[in-house]
């Protein structure tokens, strides 16, 4: 999921230097989007790692 962020990324900053404005601000916002959703699958796998705990 990251790695499609930073995909979207990429193509965001380029479409911007190419002067594709439409396209770079959807890029932009795909990458946020997909990110932010990347952190909180982050956050919930932490939370049930702790949560788990050691195996008998």
């Amino acid at each position: 999921m990251l790695q499609w962020a930073l995909i979207f990324f990429v193509v965001a900053v380029l479409a911007g230097i190419f002067g594709f404005t439409d396209i770079a601000g959807a890029a932009s916002s795909i990458a946020q989007i997909l990110f932010f959703v990347f952190l909180v699958l982050l956050l919930i796998s932490i939370v049930m790692h702790l949560l788990r705990g050691k195996p008998r």
